[in-house]
């Protein structure tokens, strides 16, 4: 019953998130939708994948896209991008961070995020689906969604989000961590709180039912390998719905911090509902077409 439940709420879910962006596209822009195979499956598609984002892709946002495996920003009429899909996540990620990038804002959206103060000069730029590899017998690296790269001066070598967006939902189980992570004892040297969760979810994982604990497990391994563990900041960046999976998503949130505070992990989370009431009440005056767009549409 628990995995039919589960299910349900996640289809019920994607398919509310996807007639809300479908609305806010076909009505206030004109822009017709396709299906995930052209004129098959639901209407959940820009035709175009600038169509699904406030401004185009920047040049090196495109490359870094291009380097992601599968088909993130190149598809066809009848095979459209997953870029183009009104519920994807990449799209959300672009549509908030790209446009204080191209703007030489960084500082600011990173102190919304809640990485630093306001006013603080740390981010040199900012960098999507960055690689960061755990050991080199691994060899697919973990890819962070959006990267904050920082200058000298910071402690934080790097700010990182996980970006998740309607597939936290998404009715297809999560994978736990392999154990050949856990193989490796010099990995968890400083980290026996993570390392008694990642032993928990392996293979499987039945402590979660909406976090992708090994995912996130999976970052920290990267992000410590590369800046060590004071190096960095992860933030987990999420989109919250109303309802019984809502309430348990912030739950195992809140659970999956506290296991990783305990190794003085500098892990924290933000719904992009409070991250874009937040932007809006600081920059509706000077950036209003921006915070019209993202709160039109995701709010």
């Amino acid at each position: 019953m628990q995995i039919i439940e589960h299910v349900e709420i996640g289809m019920l879910i994607l398919i509310h998130l996807q007639n809300m962006h479908q609305s806010s596209l076909e009505l206030n822009k004109g822009i017709v939708l396709t299906g995930c195979k052209g004129d098959r499956g639901r209407k959940a598609y820009t035709t175009i994948l600038d169509q699904n984002l406030i401004e185009p892709l920047l040049e090196k946002p495109r490359a870094q896209f291009q380097n992601v495996n599968g088909n993130e920003i190149l598809g066809t009429p009848e095979s459209p991008a997953k870029m183009q899909a009104l519920h994807s996540s990449s799209a959300l990620g672009v549509n908030i961070f790209q446009y204080w990038q191209k703007r030489g804002l960084l500082d600011e959206i990173a102190a919304a995020c809640g990485f630093c103060k306001k006013g603080i000069k740390f981010t040199t730029e900012i960098v999507f689906e960055e690689k960061y590899p755990i050991r080199s017998k691994f060899i697919v690296p973990p890819n962070i969604d959006v990267v904050f790269r920082n200058n000298q001066r910071s402690q934080y070598k790097g700010f990182a989000v996980e970006c998740k967006f309607s597939e936290a939902y998404s009715p297809s189980e999560h994978d736990g961590l392999k154990g050949k992570y856990l193989e490796e004892a010099e990995l968890w040297n400083d980290l026996p709180a993570v390392k008694e969760l990642a032993a928990e979810i392996n293979p499987i994982d039945k402590r979660y039912q909406y976090l992708h604990a090994a995912q996130l497990i999976k970052h920290i391994l990267g992000l410590k390998e590369v800046h060590g563990k004071s190096g960095f900041k992860l933030m987990y960046l999420w989109y919250d719905v109303v309802g019984k999976a809502g309430a348990i998503h912030r739950q195992e949130i809140e659970d999956f911090s506290n296991i990783v505070k305990e190794d003085d992990v500098r892990f924290h989370s933000m719904s992009y509902q409070e991250l874009i009431v937040l932007l809006a009440r600081d920059y509706r005056d000077e950036h209003g077409e921006y915070i019209q767009y993202i709160t039109d549409r995701y709010l």
